[in-house]
């Protein structure tokens, strides 16, 4: 379990907290709308109205008690960097960013920011390669190069075995996991035999995954 500050309830903000809180962190979070905080107390920790761009409401909060501050204010730019730098002049131990554009995001690590992220671009390519294929349900890149898949199990592997298919040799793919349902299973072994019932989480390249019907 961790500590998190989640500054700026948008959408993102908003999504991001809650996400956090489910997956047992403890949760505070900022803002300056009251009627934003009334709503998500519920589901945090606890919540403060308050400005992050003015030093005396962070030194309050007790930056270095987190171990992950979380600056979501995507709409005001100047007060996402504003934030960012008093973060780490108050001793945040890392901070996450929200940023929009590349200018920003260079900006925002100039100003302190350990990490950025762009939701809408990262949004935007994950379902652009989802849709512009038939045999990819889900998608994350890793590398310019490499990806993780959730595929469908081509009906000609049914009944084969991963050692029979040799498929990291043949079609230079990596099987993370086979998933059933909402069933999981890791690392299946060499012998697992394929199911079209099943889908398979591989890493691999776009070339490669491409050659899979």
């Amino acid at each position: 379990m961790k500590s998190i500050l989640v500054i700026g309830l948008g959408r993102f903000g908003t999504y991001m907290a809650k996400k956090f809180s489910e997956l047992g962190n403890h949760v505070l979070v900022l803002d300056t709308d009251e009627e934003k905080i009334d709503e998500i107390l519920p589901y945090v920790t606890s919540a403060q109205i308050g400005d992050a761009t003015k030093p005396a409401v962070l030194d309050a909060i007790g930056i270095d008690n987190f171990d992950l501050c979380a600056v979501c204010m995507g709409e005001n730019f100047q007060s996402s960097l504003e934030t960012t730098s008093l973060l780490k002049e108050a001793g945040a131990k890392y901070v996450l960013s929200r940023a929009s554009t590349e200018i920003q995001a260079k900006f925002l690590k100039r100003n302190g920011a350990d990490s950025v992220i762009f939701p809408e671009k990262q949004t935007a390519e994950r379902l652009a390669v989802r849709y512009s294929a038939d045999n990819i349900f889900d998608y994350i890149q890793l590398t310019p190069e490499y990806a993780i898949y959730e595929i469908p199990t081509p009906r000609g592997w049914e009944g084969k075995t991963i050692r029979d298919k040799n498929v990291r040799a043949k079609y230079n793919l990596n099987i993370l996991g086979v998933k059933r349902g909402e069933t999981l299973t890791p690392l299946p072994d060499a012998d697992h035999p394929f199911s079209t019932k099943e889908r398979l989480i591989v890493m691999c390249r776009k070339e490669d995954i491409e050659k899979i019907h």
